[in-house]
C-alpha cells in the first residue's frame, strides 16, 4: 500500500482509539486489581500528578476504566513489584515488563546526558545509597535534619534533590508512598526475580515507543512516537521501525478528510469499529487519551489545554477543567473542586460545546434530538459516580454553558 492510498473516517478512527484505551465498554479490562494491572499494561503508562482539587490523576485515569478501582490496588501493585514509577513523557507508573526501557534512560541520566538533573552531590548521593544499603527502605523524611541548624550535611532541600537524583539514574527505586511520601529502597531488593535490567538498546527502544503507542492508540502520527523525546537519533529509528513495519504489511499509513497522516495495525484498521454506547465518562486532564494535543485535536476537533499552568486571568475554562467524552465524542468540559470534609462536589463551571452530539436546541423542557436524549441522564450519572469516588454525596452547579441548558443540567444532577 503506498504513501496516504487509504483515507479512513474520523468516526471510526475515534472509536478504534477509544477501545484501544479501555472506554468503549463498561468494564473493558475488567475489575479488581488484576483489571488495574491490565489496563497500565495496555496503556503502556499511567501519568502521575499531584494537583487534588479532584482525586489524582493516576487514580482518576485508572478509576475511568476499572469500575471498582479503589487507590490500595495501585499501591499493591507497587509493592508486589508489578509496577514501577520512572519518567515517561513525565512521572508515571510503568509495568514491570517494560523496567528494560527505563534503563536506557536511567544510564542516560548517570552519563550526564539527561536534563533532568537534581543534584550534582556525589558525595551525598553515595552517604545516602549507603544508609539505605544499610537500614533498608527509607521515607524522604528520614533524611530531615531535626535540628534547628542546618549546618550538617543531612539538610532537607540537598538530601531530597539526592534522592531524587539517584532515583532518575536508577540507583534507588521507589517502592511505595505513604500519601506522597516516598519509599526508597535498592532495586536488586526491590524487584522481582527474572527482570531483565539489561538496557535497551537504540532500535530496541525506537520499537518499544511504536508498539507501546499502537498498542494504546491503534494508529498514531509520527510526531505522538516520539513525543518529548530528543535527538535525531530516535526519531530516525522510530522511522525506520515505521518504514519496516509497512514493508512487512503489519503496519499500514493512512490519512483522515482533515490530512493527518496516521501509521497504525494494518489488521486493526481493517476490523470494523465497535460501536459507542450512549455512556458519559468524566475524563482526567493528563488522561492518555487527551494528553497530546495535536492528536486531540485532529481526531477530537476538541482543542483541549489543562489551564492550571495559565495565568489565572488567561483561563477560560477554569484551572482544572475535566474533559467529558459522549459516545465517541469530547463534548465538553468542567471546572470542579472536591470539598470533601464538607462532602460536596461543585461544578464552578460547566461547558457543553458540541451541541451536534448533544441537542439541537431545548425545547418542551428537554433537549430535542431524540437520539441523543440520553445525554443528560447519562451525564448526571457520571457526575454522582465521579462525585463518590471523590469521598462526596452532594452535587453543586455554578455556571452552565450555553445558559440555556443550565436548569435542564441542575433538575438531572439533583435527580
Amino acid at each position: 500500500m503506498g504513501d496516504f492510498d487509504l483515507i479512513l473516517d474520523k468516526g471510526k478512527l475515534r472509536r478504534i482509539a477509544l477501545d484501544r484505551q479501555g472506554l468503549l465498554r463498561q468494564a473493558h479490562f475488567g475489575r479488581g486489581k488484576g483489571a488495574v494491572l491490565r489496563a497500565i499494561e495496555q496503556l503502556g503508562y499511567v501519568q502521575i500528578d499531584t494537583i487534588s482539587v479532584v482525586e489524582r490523576a493516576h487514580h482518576h485515569v485508572l478509576r475511568s476504566r476499572v469500575p471498582n478501582y479503589r487507590t490500595a490496588f495501585l499501591d499493591q501493585l507497587q509493592r508486589e513489584g508489578k509496577v514501577f514509577e520512572y519518567w515517561y513523557h513525565a512521572a508515571a507508573y510503568l509495568p514491570m515488563r517494560d523496567y528494560r526501557f527505563a534503563r536506557r534512560e536511567m544510564q542516560a541520566a548517570k552519563r550526564g546526558e539527561s536534563d533532568w538533573v537534581r543534584s550534582r552531590d556525589r558525595r551525598l548521593m553515595q552517604r545516602i545509597l549507603d544508609r539505605v544499603r544499610l537500614e533498608g527502605p527509607l521515607k524522604s523524611r528520614d533524611f530531615e535534619d531535626k535540628r534547628t541548624s542546618k549546618e550538617g550535611w543531612w539538610d532537607w532541600k540537598p538530601a531530597k534533590r539526592a534522592l531524587e537524583q539517584l532515583f532518575i539514574e536508577g540507583d534507588l527505586m521507589i517502592t511505595g508512598r505513604d500519601g506522597f511520601q516516598k519509599t526508597y529502597d535498592l532495586p536488586e531488593r526491590a524487584m522481582p526475580r527474572g527482570v531483565s535490567t539489561a538496557a535497551a538498546n537504540l532500535e530496541e527502544f525506537a520499537a518499544y515507543l511504536v508498539r507501546n503507542c499502537l498498542r494504546s492508540h491503534g494508529f498514531a502520527t509520527r510526531k505522538s512516537f516520539t513525543h518529548l523525546r530528543s535527538g535525531a537519533g530516535i526519531r530516525e529509528a522510530v522511522a525506520t521501525v515505521l518504514e519496516e513495519g509497512v514493508a512487512a504489511g503489519k503496519l499500514c499509513q493512512f490519512n483522515t478528510e482533515g490530512g493527518t497522516v496516521y501509521w497504525g495495525d494494518a489488521e486493526l484498521l481493517d476490523r470494523r469499529a465497535p460501536s459507542a454506547a450512549a455512556r458519559v465518562r468524566i475524563l482526567s486532564p493528563f488522561d492518555n487519551t487527551v494528553i497530546l494535543r495535536h492528536r486531540c485535536s485532529a481526531l477530537f476537533d476538541f482543542d483541549y489545554q489543562v489551564e492550571c499552568y495559565v495565568k489565572a486571568e488567561n483561563r477560560h475554562y477554569g484551572y482544572f477543567c475535566l474533559p467529558i467524552l459522549y459516545r465517541d465524542q469530547l463534548v465538553g468540559r468542567m471546572d470542579c473542586k472536591a470539598h470533601r470534609s464538607s462532602g460536596e462536589f461543585n461544578i464552578k463551571q460547566l461547558h457543553l460545546e458540541r451541541p451536534q452530539a448533544l441537542s439541537r436546541g431545548a425545547r418542551g423542557g428537554r433537549l430535542s434530538d431524540k437520539t441523543d436524549d440520553r445525554f443528560l441522564p447519562a451525564f448526571a450519572q457520571a457526575v454522582r459516580d465521579f462525585a463518590a469516588f471523590n469521598g462526596c454525596v452532594g452535587v453543586s452547579l455554578n455556571q452552565c454553558q450555553p445558559q440555556r441548558l443550565q436548569g435542564l443540567v441542575a433538575k438531572a444532577l439533583a435527580g
